[in-house]
């Protein structure tokens, strides 16, 4: 056997994904994640599967890590150093509020303003001296620094993207001064101006640095432990892998790592099945991630904002995110309203059926209550004990009481309040940004995505809801598939007109030089390197620049005639005798692994109907008499109507009433509205 491996911790369940490279034979599995230690959670799910290391060809994670640690304010203790009068600029921000129609709000800051210090010095925005840095200022702040007892230094200065010179040489002198320190300048994570989203994605980058460290230190010590001594691929924002020996370097690229794998095998699965436009749906236990994929390119964002004024100025798959799981408690506010979320019952104590100590009603036992989940049949496979129904009905019964409704209208009311939710984060990403649902296949996924995803497409108007094989392991698989991926940026801000082009020459070169020189330094195996370049531009007077594909080697002309074509394409027109503006400067370097490549199963006859496994009382506004249906048992070409159950390992799919089921010729199912 040669075992390629993805795993992906979340923060309830720990998915697993394995597939034998030559037979192509695939391994699935879902175990409880350790929140205190989510290593233990990885060591846990490759010991489930009863993996031998020395058939491990490759490991790729997924992990929660720096969300975590950003979301619940756990990182490392930092300082930041900066211009003098610029020690605000955290605090500052823009001009915007927590809250759009109030004038209060908290914001929390990662670095304090008692650990942010300023140092003279002064460089302008082409890069020229004009005031010198003071070094007996930096050697001063050093032992102030210790007695703060500072883990991480983060250094960002004024135009430092033109002249990265003064923060490199207080770099040194500090890092001189202890070694123990984590430090980190603002031009080695992002070359770019904008000294707000600069700062803020450096102090990201330092805040998290120490903290996954001491993660990857673990990691790699344990695996080495079971037996397994070559590097692990850990899953970027930017749906791209990055050896785990350079993780330390580039914590901030992980923040939404396994939401950006699952976009990513959600658009290779939905391009192998014919679709080309296709909106993902990944309800785990914790959190619901929604993302547009558009001829198997995902939307990216090259600004996401993690908190209130904590900008990441990074590109990451656009995923948007809210606290709506199959963990999402349930409780009734002090003027009577039925809320859901974002408070989660996690992986513990959990929801109340899963016997850990819950006790608050979650969205899980929702789904039991109803019917839609099986008692004996929990989510994870052999191993679990089964459900406890009748604590469920009993914390429903009293929720119930509360709102005035039985026990199962209760239940029903949960979910329709929680699939509301959802549902306006979905028009969020597409009405809102112009595109129309029914133009949009659903890929569901998650733990929980299939079971609400029939709601979902009734209620948004998509055409069609898309079931992988694996759905609750989806994530685990866009680890397995991905390519490893290295971004970079540099600001120019030069009019073309007046620039010399042979230094978009040289950034370009450099950039992709970094690249295909971190590519052969992390030694993780790729069959090919694929260089893409892009200039971010607008005309002279612009704020808001467009992304261009170019050529390394254009000329000024070129470079005019591809902004000129694509402005014109995007906005009907041209702006005549305006100079046009090179912003900036960006190459992606990808490794390619080797996509996904299944074959089409051969198909039974055509609208065959299966044989259900058994039948059992599901509530949809009322008891109904509904098909269960073992996933093993559906095969291409068939097809049946709901209400339905189906029932696999790693989820359950709820097929509503009115609505036909067909599977299709990988497998998977195709859920509509009749």
């Amino acid at each position: 056997m040669s075992a390629v491996v993805g795993i992906d911790v979340g923060g309830t369940f720990t998915d697993l994904y394995c597939v034998d490279a030559k037979s192509g034979a695939e391994t699935i599995l879902k175990v409880p994640s350790t929140p205190d230690d989510p290593s233990r959670a990885l060591l846990d799910s490759l010991h489930a599967a009863e993996i031998d290391p020395k058939d491990l060809e490759a490991l790729l994670h997924g992990t929660t890590i720096a969300t975590n640690a950003v979301i619940e304010r756990k990182g490392a203790r930092c300082a930041l150093v900066t211009t003098r009068g610029f020690r605000d600029v955290l605090e500052l921000g823009r001009r915007d509020r927590p809250l759009m129609y109030g004038l209060q709000g908290v914001q929390q800051p990662l670095i304090p303003r008692d650990r942010r210090w300023e140092v003279s010095e002064r460089v302008d925005y082409r890069g020229r001296v004009l005031v010198p840095l003071d070094e007996s200022e930096v050697q001063a702040l050093g032992e102030v620094l210790r007695e703060q007892s500072v883990e991480a230094i983060v250094i960002s200065l004024m135009h430092s993207y033109a002249n990265p010179a003064h923060e490199e040489r207080i770099a040194a002198l500090l890092g001189a001064a202890n070694p123990a320190w984590e430090i980190v300048t603002s031009t080695s994570v992002i070359r770019e101006y904008y000294e707000f989203e600069r700062t803020s994605t450096a102090t990201v980058q330092g805040y998290l640095q120490p903290l996954v460290s001491r993660y990857a230190k673990n990691l790699q010590q344990q695996l080495r432990d079971w037996g397994f001594d070559r590097d692990v691929l850990i899953m970027q924002s930017n749906g791209g892998l990055s050896p785990l020996s350079q993780l330390s370097r580039r914590s901030a690229y992980i923040v939404r790592s396994g939401p950006a794998a699952g976009v990513i095998a959600a658009g290779g699965l939905a391009k192998e099945a014919g679709f080309d436009k296709i909106i993902t749906a990944d309800m785990g236990g914790t959190s619901f991630d929604v993302a547009v994929v558009i001829n198997c390119e995902p939307r990216v964002a090259e600004k996401t904002d993690l908190d209130f004024r904590v900008p990441l100025r990074l590109p990451m798959i656009d995923v948007h995110t809210i606290g709506a799981g199959g963990g999402s408690i349930a409780s009734v506010d002090r003027g009577g309203i039925l809320e859901v979320g974002p408070r989660s019952a996690g992986s513990v104590p959990g929801p109340i059926c899963y016997r850990r100590g819950g006790v608050e009603p979650t969205v899980t036992d929702a789904n039991l209550v109803l019917g839609r989940i099986a008692v004996d049949s929990p989510i994870g496979g052999k191993g679990r004990i089964a459900l406890d129904l009748e604590s469920a009905r009993k914390a429903f019964a009293k929720l119930g009481s509360e709102l005035g409704l039985g026990i199962e209208d209760a239940a029903e009311a949960v979910l329709a309040v929680v699939n509301l939710r959802m549902a306006g984060r979905i028009r969020l990403i597409s009405i809102e940004q112009g595109l129309d649902p029914r133009d949009f296949v659903m890929v569901a996924f998650g733990g929980a995505g299939p079971m609400h995803g029939a709601a979902l497409i009734r209620e948004v108007g998509i055409r069609t809801e898309l079931v992988p094989p694996y759905p609750g392991v989806l994530c685990a698989m866009g680890c397995a598939i991905a390519d490893i991926r290295y971004d970079y940026s540099q600001t120019f801000e030069q009019r073309l007109n007046r620039s010399d082009v042979s230094e978009i020459h040289d950034i370009l070169k450099r950039q992709r030089a970094e690249g295909e020189a971190q590519l052969l330094k992390g030694d993780a195996p790729h069959s090919s390197v694929q260089i893409a370049h892009f200039a971010d531009m607008a005309y002279a007077g612009q704020i808001h620049a467009l992304r261009v594909c170019i050529e390394a080697g254009w000329d000024a002309e070129q470079l005019t005639r591809a902004f000129v074509a694509q402005y014109k394409a995007e906005f009907g027109n041209v702006l005549e005798n305006i100079p046009v503006v090179v912003v900036n400067l960006r190459t992606r370097v990808v490794g390619t692994r080797g996509g996904l490549a299944r074959r089409a199963a051969a198909a039974s006859t055509s609208g065959a109907a299966p044989r259900p496994i058994k039948r059992r009382p599901v509530y949809f506004g009322g008891w109904h008499d509904a098909a269960i249906y073992a996933r093993e048992d559906l095969l291409p070409g068939m097809s049946f109507d709901g209400p339905a159950i189906v029932e696999q390992n790693d989820t359950t799919t709820v097929v509503e009433p009115g609505m036909v089921t067909r599977v299709d010729a990988f497998g998977n199912l195709l859920v509509e509205v009749k």
